[in-house]
């Protein structure tokens, strides 16, 4: 149970960060490509690609290059499971609201 409850306390401390929290939720609707989340978050590039050099050390997302291009996609099922309840409770959009 010790060894468990601290994967989940690394997992959820990952997430504390509001960037990579942010990057995490836009990944949650699908792949995107790294111009794409920069544009929808509003992260500079140099911000953008250390938290996405972060999830992905940590196993969360995986990136494939297309041309020049880089997308990056959810990787971990356990990972989808929990950043998709996250997801509904707090980066949904609200009626009103615009969509990433």
């Amino acid at each position: 149970m010790h060894q468990r409850a601290g994967e989940a306390t690394a997992f959820l401390k990952l997430l504390a960060n509001q960037d990579r929290l942010m990057v995490v939720c836009a990944l949650a609707e699908g792949e995107k490509s790294v111009r794409e989340l920069e544009d929808a978050l509003g992260i500079r590039q140099p911000g953008l690609s250390q938290q996405l050099a972060g999830l992905r050390e940590a196993g969360l997302i995986l990136g494939r290059k297309a041309g020049k291009h880089i997308f990056y996609h959810l990787s971990d099922p356990r990972a989808a499971a929990v950043v998709a309840t996250l997801y509904r409770l707090f980066c949904a959009p609200q009626s009103g609201e615009e969509e990433l």
